[in-house]
């Protein structure tokens, strides 16, 4: 297990403690190299936590380390070494964390990728892949640190979904499967951690540029004789478009930030806005309906 254990602490003038809403609490962030990990990481951070990192690679831990050292929090990042489909690297990380904070008040499940292509086409292995990270490796990683969690009181497990755990676009069939099943998974962890006083919130983000999407669905290309070709390249101008015109992901670490510190969050929180009218819509309109929509949208050129 490693650690980055830097002692530069965070004071206000005349070197006065500031008093933060973390102060004296530990989160744990799962894929914290990257994307919403490193800025959750990093919120956390500033928030007063003591944040322990988890990354799959200990040695890209460099960009996170530099972003802490900018925003002067380096004394609160603590990396741990992390493969949340390791199921080993997951109980030392529990016992790791044991020993050394002797708590856990919020855990922030934000490990994942994402594969994409059309589901007759997406070769069995890419949905093990997809479903192991996403949804086994997220339900391991939450087991482990459940005794910490219920042990340290009123504690929180962030579940970091997707628009796609309750809009299943074509083309993104494995990515939305393993949030829909994230999702069954929250709303039954939810009831059963209820007796102990741990909240258990989904986030559903839309579209942000997070490298996610670049390692999951850079690859995909329009194979040719492919009787999907039309709708797939309809889903790959959509993807990209979506991309550049995305918001600002750290909405989205500063979201969690602030779950993080209340006292009754809700069970879900979607955002951009455009992510949100899409949900709703979906729940104003016939299935059918929706999903004729939502093609047409695919084939617009």
């Amino acid at each position: 297990m490693l650690a980055c254990e830097r002692k530069n602490g965070i004071g206000g003038a005349g070197g006065d403690p500031v008093v933060t809403a973390g102060a004296g609490k530990v989160a744990l962030i799962t894929g914290a190299s990257s994307g919403f990990g490193l800025l959750i990481s990093l919120e956390l951070a500033k928030a007063g936590y003591d944040v322990a990192a988890g990354l799959r690679r200990p040695e890209a831990a460099a960009e996170l380390l530099a972003q802490a050292e900018l925003a002067d929090v380096t004394g609160r990042i603590h990396i741990f070494q992390l493969d949340i489909c390791a199921e080993e690297q997951v109980k030392a990380a529990a016992s790791a964390l044991e020993q050394k904070f002797g708590r856990l008040d919020v855990l922030v499940n934000n490990a994942g990728e994402a594969v994409g292509g059309m589901v007759e086409e997406v070769p069995l292995s890419g949905w093990r892949k997809q479903m192991e990270t996403n949804f086994f490796g997220t339900v391991s990683v939450t087991q482990h640190m459940l005794p910490l969690l219920r042990k340290t009181g009123r504690s929180k497990i962030i579940l970091m979904s997707s628009i796609s755990g309750r809009v299943g676009f074509p083309g993104y069939g494995p990515y939305a499967a393993s949030k829909f099943a994230l999702e069954g998974f929250g709303e039954s962890l939810s009831m059963e951690l209820m007796p102990f006083g741990i909240d258990v919130v989904l986030v559903q983000p839309g579209a942000y540029g997070t490298p996610i999407w670049n390692k999951g669905f850079g690859e995909l290309a329009v194979k040719e004789g492919s009787p999907y070709s039309g709708l797939l390249k309809g889903v790959l101008d959509y993807s990209e478009r979506t991309a550049r015109e995305s918001g600002d992901p750290q909405e989205v670490a500063r979201l969690v930030a602030s779950i993080s510190s209340m006292t009754k969050p809700r069970f879900r929180y979607t955002l951009p806005r455009g992510t949100r009218i899409t949900a709703r819509i979906k729940g104003l309109l016939p299935d059918r309906l929706f999903q004729r929509v939502v093609y047409r949208m695919l084939n617009r050129r």
